[in-house]
């Protein structure tokens, strides 16, 4: 079975942020430390596109993001007895995608960031799409291209920290707690962190917000 593969391999618009149901991980979690190995598909089926998100929005490639979430399940797989049930076994999970993500980036030495292939004013920050939208429909299509292009040059200088927690928050809709749970820190630093990302992506963007505002 590929664990790694997801329907159209395509990145969707943030989730909400609410916790996912935790319960009945639990219960499949122990199947498995029970001998029952086939019930890990269960949670791999559940999360395989969540996680498969994550990675690939963190290092901008496709098929290095199809191997690293096929590495991530396997880790998770072999290391299920390590997982203590303290927290939701989304957010174990996602802390693995994070961590190998981190990893894998600082040994390529990528200063990547994700592509917004199918962008839209949802998926983007919206103090930025705020600021490019424009009230013709016929225009919408140019700017979001647009915005686009530029949105990758300037998220590209954002650092490894930086990134995570805009892909977590910004894409995933995940809340400031899950993100302080998934990266080992807290929600205020979350909050920091996302705040300095913001202010240096409009800082970056300034002189085309203003041109595009005129």
């Amino acid at each position: 079975m590929d664990i790694a593969k997801t329907g159209s391999g395509a990145i969707d618009a943030p989730k909400e942020t609410t916790s996912l149901p935790a319960d009945s991980d639990i219960a499949i979690v122990n199947r498995v430390k029970a001998g029952d190995m086939t019930a890990f598909d269960e949670l791999a089926k559940k999360y395989r596109e969540r996680i498969f998100s994550v990675v690939y929005n963190m290092v901008a490639n496709r098929e290095d993001a199809f191997d690293i979430t096929q590495d991530v399940f396997i880790r998770a797989f072999t290391g299920i007895n390590s997982f203590k049930g303290n927290s939701g076994f989304y957010t174990w999970i996602y802390r693995i995608a994070v961590n190998m993500s981190i990893s894998f980036i600082r040994k390529n030495k990528l200063r990547r960031f994700f592509s917004f292939e199918n962008v839209n004013e949802e998926l983007a920050p919206s103090e930025i799409v705020d600021k490019l939208m424009v009230h013709s429909s016929g225009q919408k299509s140019a700017v979001l291209k647009e915005l686009r292009e530029k949105l990758n040059e300037s998220l590209q200088t954002l650092s490894i920290k930086h990134r995570t927690v805009v892909v977590l928050h910004e894409i995933e809709g995940l809340s400031h707690d899950e993100i302080a749970k998934i990266t080992s820190t807290t929600a205020a630093t979350v909050r920091t962190r996302l705040h300095y990302a913001k202010q240096q992506l409009q800082g970056l963007l300034k002189d085309y917000l203003e041109n595009r505002s005129k």
